[in-house]
C-alpha cells in the first residue's frame, strides 16, 4: 500500500471517528422534543416514546415506556411524559443508554413512590438505601428536562433508623437534568457515581439530601432544607486524598427551615471549600478549622463545566 492510500484510510477513520465522537456529546436538541419519528426505517436518534395516564400514548406507564427501549441501544431515545402524577417506581438499567424523560413542565409531571430503607422484601431482608429510590437510572447519557422525582415517605427525624428514602439515584455516567425538581427528606437525591450536571434544578430535602460519590457540578439551584430542627444539605462519601469524586455548587441558592449545614463529612476524608458566597449563612466566623475560603486560583478548576470532564460529554 502505498502513502497516498494510507493517508487517504487515516483520513476516513478521523472523519468516522469524529462523526461518533460528536453524536455523544448530550446538546439542548437530547432535551427538547423534536417531531415524533414515524417511519421504522428512520434512525432512532429522534424516536419519541409518549407516555400518557389516560392510554393515548404508547405506554400508560414510565417504566412501560422504558421497557420499549431495546438492551443495547446506542441511539437518543426520548420518552415524552404528559402531565400527570405517576406512581411507580422506575428503573432504567444500565443496558439502556441515551434515554431523555422530557415533559411539559416539572410542576405538572411527576414520578413518585414512597420506598424506605427499612422497607422488606419477600426474603425478610430489608432493600436498603440504594434501592428505596423511586427513579433509579443506572444508564450513561441519560437527561431529564422538567420532570419532579419525588419520594413521598414520612419525614425522618434527626438520628432515626431506616428512614432513607431516595427520590432520585443517579449510578450512571454522563447525565444532565434541566429544570427538575427532586423532593423527598432525609437522602432525597443519591448523586451515587459518575459525572453529572444539574442546571437550574430544584432540590428538596432535611438530612443529607444531596449524597454519594458522583462528581457532580450544579449550576443555578436552589437547595431547599425542610429540616425540622437541623439536617445538612450535602454529604459526598469521597474516600481518599486522590478521589476526584465530589460537589461543586455555582451560583446557587440555599433556602429553607432549621439548623442546616451546607457539607458534612461522610466518612473520615473531606475537602470543604468556598468561593465568594452571600447572605446570611456566609458568615465565616463560626466555620469549622479546617473550611477554606478560595482564592481565584484555587476556584477556577471548579466553577464551569471542566470539573466534570464537560468538553468530553457535553456541548450545552
Amino acid at each position: 500500500m502505498d502513502l497516498l492510500h494510507v493517508l487517504i484510510l487515516f483520513l476516513l477513520c478521523f472523519t468516522v471517528l469524529g462523526l461518533q465522537q460528536d453524536e455523544r456529546l448530550i446538546s439542548w436538541n437530547d432535551l427538547v422534543l423534536n417531531d415524533r419519528v414515524s417511519s421504522e426505517s428512520e434512525s432512532l436518534r429522534n424516536r419519541v416514546i409518549s407516555v400518557s395516564k389516560d392510554g393515548n400514548g404508547d405506554s400508560v406507564t414510565v417504566q412501560g415506556a422504558v421497557d420499549l427501549v431495546p438492551h443495547g441501544n446506542n441511539q437518543r431515545v426520548k420518552i415524552f411524559i404528559s402531565p400527570g402524577v405517576y406512581r411507580e417506581k422506575v428503573l432504567v438499567p444500565s443496558t439502556k443508554p441515551y434515554i431523555s424523560f422530557i415533559s411539559k413542565g416539572s410542576s405538572e409531571t411527576v414520578i413518585a413512590w414512597n420506598s424506605q430503607a427499612s422497607d422488606l422484601l419477600s426474603n425478610g431482608q430489608t432493600i436498603g438505601t440504594l434501592n428505596s429510590a423511586s427513579v433509579a437510572v443506572e444508564a450513561d447519557y441519560f437527561c431529564a428536562n422538567g420532570i419532579t422525582f419525588k419520594n413521598t415517605a414520612q419525614a425522618a427525624q434527626p438520628g432515626a433508623v431506616g428512614m432513607q428514602a431516595v427520590a432520585l439515584r443517579l449510578s450512571g455516567d454522563k447525565a444532565v437534568l434541566y429544570r427538575c425538581r427532586i423532593l423527598g427528606n432525609q437522602d432525597t437525591l443519591f448523586d451515587h457515581q459518575g459525572r453529572h450536571l444539574f442546571k437550574q434544578c430544584y432540590i428538596e430535602g432535611s438530612i443529607d439530601f444531596i449524597f454519594g460519590s458522583a462528581r457532580s457540578l450544579y449550576q443555578g439551584c436552589e437547595l431547599h432544607a425542610v429540616a425540622q430542627s437541623y439536617g445538612a444539605i450535602a454529604a459526598s462519601q469521597r474516600s481518599s486524598p486522590s478521589d476526584d469524586s465530589g460537589f461543586s455548587f455555582t451560583d446557587c441558592k440555599v433556602t429553607g427551615s432549621g439548623l442546616v449545614y451546607l457539607g458534612r463529612a461522610w466518612g473520615r476524608t473531606v475537602w470543604f471549600g468556598e468561593f465568594e458566597n452571600t447572605g446570611s449563612g456566609a458568615n465565616l466566623s463560626q466555620r469549622v478549622p479546617w473550611a477554606r475560603s478560595l482564592k481565584n486560583d484555587e476556584a477556577k478548576p471548579f466553577l464551569d463545566q471542566n470539573y466534570i470532564d464537560g468538553d468530553q460529554w457535553v456541548k450545552l
